[in-house]
């Protein structure tokens, strides 16, 4: 085995144990938190866990049986090379579903909002890490991905649509409209914590500065801090002078070691800073499409 082929299986393994561990807390979040507490979220979980509620069929076998139809017309659709990590991912969470239905009997807190808080806030995380690892949970991504084959509707849209049904569908089991609101809340804190993880981990800064000390500077943001650096060419329009511009592309967290050696090479550089998502290359993110 070459040295190319040993990195790209310990990619390879990395990714799957990330989704797996992902997976976990998406599972532990419903048997843990929701289930426990009777909210109803949102995907093919959400819809699971109201066929749990109404027929006590568990949830296990209706989240495998709806994701299993959704995958093989998915494979008819959109092609046999359709998502094997998302089929793995589905295989995980059955698996974890049928071990970890009975393991707390009662809600951890007595307190339903927390629950569907905490609860949200647990498998937006499992959902970003999957996310990170180009996985999929499946489910309502299916539907999304299907419709847009045929319909120019958003993904985001068609998904959105297919949750607010699915809480919705909690009412006629429960007939509580504070049930409702707690299926909701759990939707939004999701959501929210999604973008919020894959944010926090993908967020980049693009940075661009203008001083006479472009030399300094760019030697140490290439050197001491390891990111590319392109010195363009300007024109100061007021001055007409000409001036270097340093532009490099940094993770936010490594912008305030910039900043700080920023100021001591030159205080009067004047500087401009942008928040990026989405960078690809050497030193970032690779394109997982």
């Amino acid at each position: 085995m070459t040295e190319t082929q040993k990195i790209k299986l310990k990619t390879t393994l990395t990714d799957y144990l990330i989704i797996a561990f992902g997976m976990s807390l998406y599972v532990l979040s419903w048997t843990v938190f929701l289930i426990p507490a009777e909210i109803t979220g949102g995907g093919i979980s959400g819809l699971s866990a109201v066929i749990f509620y109404s027929t006590q069929i568990p949830v296990a076998i209706s989240y495998f049986v709806i994701n299993s139809f959704l995958i093989l017309i998915a494979i008819k659709i959109l092609g046999a090379s359709f998502g094997i990590k998302t089929i793995f991912s589905m295989g995980i969470a059955t698996l974890l579903f049928w071990l970890t239905p009975n393991l707390i009997s009662e809600p951890l807190i007595d307190d339903t909002f927390l629950s569907a808080v905490l609860g949200a806030m647990m498998g937006g995380i499992g959902i970003g890490l999957v996310f990170t690892r180009g996985g999929s949970t499946g489910g309502t991504d299916i539907i999304a991905m299907i419709i847009n084959q045929y319909r120019n509707i958003s993904p985001g849209r068609v998904i959105m649509y297919c949750d607010v049904i699915i809480i919705a569908s909690s009412y006629f089991v429960f007939q509580s409209p504070s049930k409702l609101v707690y299926g909701y809340v759990s939707m939004w804190v999701i959501a929210y914590t999604i973008d919020a993880f894959l944010n926090g981990s993908n967020a980049s800064a693009q940075i661009f500065i203008f001083s006479k000390k472009f030399e300094e500077i760019a030697d140490y943001v290439n050197k001491n801090a390891s990111r590319g650096v392109t010195v363009l060419d300007g024109t100061g329009w007021y001055t007409k002078e000409s001036v270097k511009i340093v532009m490099t592309v940094v993770r936010k967290r490594e912008t305030s070691l910039i900043f700080r050696k920023l100021k001591e090479i030159d205080p009067e550089a004047f500087i401009s800073m942008g928040s990026v998502m989405g960078v690809y290359g050497q030193g970032f993110d690779k394109m997982k499409i």
